[in-house]
């Protein structure tokens, strides 16, 4: 089976959001649709592992901000590979309250949506959420959404771990995650970011980080981050 093959399908990017009791929770998700108009009603997606998945149990509500083309890569690390757990991910950016009461993102932000769950269907690792939406309004109409196909191609990083779309790297066939030359001089070593599956190639660097184009990974100062997920270069393993 050649799992890449589900790339074809098309997800957004969004922050999902939920408070409980005082205590807010929120995840990227790239598992957000429509599934009636009348009355509008939107599914999610959610791991039974993420904090949010209890949040959004006991609350019975959450509140979805679409995520806008250019989003901020500290957001995505946080709420995309961070565990509520373990960090405070709202610390960091600027968020509204819904009339729910739920908070709301108003940066990097296209359009938000307020909802009250109706049903939940287990389907093994996630619970699928049914929700009926009870207030959407447009945050900014300039911008474009962001898609995951645009932040796989951009970032060359894959789904975190609790993601209905998660494929371990070693999955995948090498024409996606490694198999580069570099001015015939031979084949440069890849290495993989085990918590995103973000791939550096040394052919392309990074840029963004002071990294140039041609850099080996292993001329890479030690302490250099996974540019997606903030995993420390020591983390990082040898694609073969």
């Amino acid at each position: 089976m050649d799992l890449s093959s589900f790339f074809s399908l098309s997800y957004g990017m969004y922050v999902v959001t939920s408070k409980h009791d005082g205590q807010s929770s929120g995840y990227v998700a790239n598992t957000v649709f429509q599934v009636s108009a009348d009355p509008p009603q939107i599914a999610i997606s959610c791991h039974k592992d993420n904090l949010s998945f209890e949040t959004i149990r006991r609350s019975k509500a959450f509140n979805i901000s679409v995520l806008q083309q250019e989003a901020s890569a500290e957001m995505i690390q946080k709420f995309g590979y961070q565990s509520g757990r373990d960090v405070d991910k709202f610390s960091r950016f600027l968020f509204g309250e819904g009339k729910n009461g739920i908070p709301i993102l108003q940066e990097d932000t296209v359009a938000s949506f307020e909802t009250e769950v109706v049903q939940a269907w287990d389907v093994g690792t996630h619970v699928v959420f049914v929700a009926k939406v009870v207030e959407a309004e447009w945050v900014n109409k300039e911008m474009s959404p962001l898609t995951y196909a645009h932040y796989h191609e951009s970032k060359r990083a894959f789904s975190p771990k609790n993601s209905p779309t998660y494929i371990a790297a070693k999955d995948l066939p090498q024409s996606i995650t490694h198999g580069t030359e570099y001015n015939g001089t031979g084949s440069w070593k890849l290495y993989v970011c085990p918590a995103c599956g973000y791939v550096y190639d040394p052919e392309i660097g990074d840029e963004d980080s002071g990294i140039p184009p041609g850099t080996s990974f292993d001329d890479i100062p030690e302490d250099w981050e996974c540019p997606v997920c903030g995993v420390m270069k020591s983390g990082f393993i040898p694609l073969d």
